[in-house]
């Protein structure tokens, strides 16, 4: 009896161990939700707190998804309550420890005819509406604005092919920032978290944008839930969306497909603005990149070209490779590279060019001839790369040939 006694004494110390370790977990648990929840808040625009349905709609297409979803939902329901309704009655009320047999029944036609027909109707009735938002999506015709989107490992390139603003082109990369909070392990609890981007896409209200997609590596896909859009980017092919904003502000997406280790970091932007905001917009940009714009022949200075290329690396490569180029992890250091430091540039320009390591670095063929030369110029001469080489934008010329 002693030995039964302290046993269950032990177990009973033990379930009270437990409980209170229980309660401890669910305090912590509710106090850190509390917190979050109490610091991030809705993202007009973007993803909020506790989202069950879809993004609010800002365009046709998005509120004709909405409603065909509900559509389609609701008839769904219906079946499934009739069907298992049935059923279940069925089983309850003429179940064997009641006294009911199982007997053959006849199978008259009506009862063929209607299991077929019946179904074939509801069919017709949901393919009907949700044909005609497909075609309505597939619509690209008569568009007020062309925008490429390309992907790449892992960012977007925008270029503007017709249209007001045709021939603007830029790069939109993760803010650098947000990269710094996800490395840290210990991200700020904000709104916009990993949805920042350095150049958002910019579009005028009311305009029927056409986007054409593909992508220069792998499989991508541009995704805007408030526009009720997402169209894949695939290497070597070009497909198109288009959306309609009926109202402006900013608004988010990601890309939709899973594309490598940095997946999570590729959000996409974008500010959709009055047609005055946007001719202002597109006035700003192209006198950006008239004085930006470099002469391939031109030679450049050690000092003035790595001063260029530290603007580069810091919106470019400053993410995985770090400030002080020592690299993080699987990611190689370029401070003592012997590649980087190497008199001969060839290697250092095939792995810009081209990348390496399965794509683990990416191709930055999307970077002009003067940038490349000048943040290859700038790793040359930084930390303790003290060479005094230079990669003049003559070379990057040669090699992409």
């Amino acid at each position: 009896m002693s030995t039964t006694k302290k046993t269950g004494d032990v177990m009973r110390k033990r379930l009270a161990s437990l409980r209170t370790a229980t309660n401890a977990v669910a305090l912590g648990a509710g106090a850190w939700a509390t917190t979050a929840m109490a610091q991030v808040r809705d993202l007009p625009g973007g993803p909020a707190v506790n989202q069950l349905n879809f993004a609010p709609p800002v365009t046709r297409i998005a509120e004709e998804q909405h409603w065909l979803h509900w559509f389609m939902m609701a008839i769904c329901a219906v079946i499934f309550v009739i069907v298992f309704g049935v059923m279940f009655y069925s089983i309850l009320k003429h179940r064997k420890s009641v006294g009911h047999k199982s007997q053959t029944l006849a199978e008259p036609i009506w009862v063929e005819l209607g299991w077929t027909i019946v179904p074939l109707l509801i069919v017709i009735g949901m393919a009907l509406p949700a044909t005609k938002v497909l075609v309505a999506q597939k619509d690209t015709t008569n568009s007020d604005l062309t925008i490429k989107a390309t992907g790449m490992q892992w960012k977007w390139g925008y270029d503007y092919i017709k249209g007001e603003g045709e021939g603007i082109g830029f790069l939109s990369t993760l803010d650098n920032s947000h990269r710094i909070m996800s490395n840290s392990g210990k991200p700020e609890a904000i709104d916009d978290y990993l949805l920042k981007v350095d150049n958002p896409m910019v579009v005028p209200v009311g305009k029927k944008i056409r986007i054409i997609t593909t992508a220069n590596d792998v499989i991508h896909a541009w995704m805007v839930p408030a526009f009720g859009v997402k169209q894949d980017a695939i290497p070597g092919f070009v497909r198109d969306t288009w959306f309609r904003a009926e109202k402006t502000g900013d608004f988010y997406g990601q890309c939709a497909e899973l594309c490598g280790k940095e997946h999570a970091y590729m959000p996409i932007h974008v500010k959709v603005v009055t047609a005055e905001q946007y001719s202002a917009w597109v006035g700003e940009q192209q006198k950006a990149m008239a004085a930006l714009a470099d002469d391939p022949t031109r030679v450049w200075t050690v000092t003035d070209l790595a001063k260029r290329g530290e603007s580069v690396y810091a919106a470019n490569c400053v993410a995985c490779h770090q400030a002080n180029g020592k690299g993080a992890g699987p990611i190689k250091a370029l401070d003592g590279s012997t590649i980087v430091t190497a008199a001969d540039h060839g290697a250092f320009l095939n792995i810009m060019l081209n990348g390496a390591a399965g794509g683990a670095m990416p191709a930055w063929k999307q970077l002009s001839d003067t940038e490349l030369a000048a943040v290859m110029t700038y790793a040359k001469n930084s930390w303790s790369n003290q060479t005094n080489q230079i990669v003049q934008p003559a070379d990057v010329v040669a090699a992409r040939k």
